[in-house]
């Protein structure tokens, strides 16, 4: 059967721009901000090649990571080997996760929302999954809050940036998104990465928490 996302060339070049970012961008401290305190069940969506998994802390007790990209999946499986964790790598999509709702005490979306193609409903199963007043961490691309790089990025996004870069688009707002969604944004910092130098389109980006509400 032909996975839902394909993107072989962007996989491959992802997997190695990816590793690199990880110091010289210094994205492998974002995850571990993003990952710091978690425990019990966890689910994350858009695993990539599992750049997340030596993160997680000893206190989670599982790991359900979905990839729907069929080469990114056997990079991430091979991490999940090497993961200190249980990282159960299984293929399917943001928009219809594969599991019961309210198995889970956490979710993680890192780097993927830019991408999937119908986010509210993304956000709409993730919101399901979650036990009430379970948390969803997020780092992810975001709309600039200057005018003239925002205007880039929506340029960007309506020409050749998603078709060279897997369906990713920068101009999304993640936190008005999680809102609409019903998550409370319980926390969130804005940073830039790269830190330093000319900023991409995806420079901008957020890095916070928000949990399904624990009376829902």
């Amino acid at each position: 059967m032909r996975d839902p996302v394909h993107h072989p060339l962007f996989a491959r070049f992802y997997e190695r721009i990816s590793v690199a970012a990880e110091t010289r961008a210094g994205i492998a401290a974002h995850r571990a901000e993003l990952l710091a305190g978690l425990s019990g069940r966890v689910i994350e969506i858009g695993a990539g090649n599992g750049l997340n998994f030596p993160h997680y802390p000893g206190q989670v007790s599982e790991v359900v990571a979905l990839e729907p990209e069929r080469r990114l999946r056997r990079s991430a499986v091979a991490a999940a080997l090497r993961a200190e964790v249980p990282v159960d790598v299984v293929p399917g999509v943001a928009e219809a996760l594969p599991v019961k709702s309210e198995a889970f005490d956490a979710a993680v979306a890192s780097l993927v929302l830019c991408s999937v193609r119908d986010l509210p409903r993304a956000l709409a199963e993730l919101r399901r999954v979650l036990r009430p007043g379970g948390q969803l961490r997020f780092f992810e691309h975001g709309r600039a809050e200057g005018r003239a790089l925002a205007t880039v990025q929506r340029v960007a996004d309506r020409t050749v940036w998603p078709l060279l870069f897997g369906g990713c688009h920068t101009a999304r707002d993640p936190l008005a998104a999680l809102s609409a969604a019903g998550f409370e944004v319980t926390g969130f910092r804005r940073l830039r990465v790269p830190e330093g130098g000319v900023p991409f389109p995806s420079s901008p980006s957020v890095l916070g928490t928000a949990r399904r509400p624990a009376d829902d």
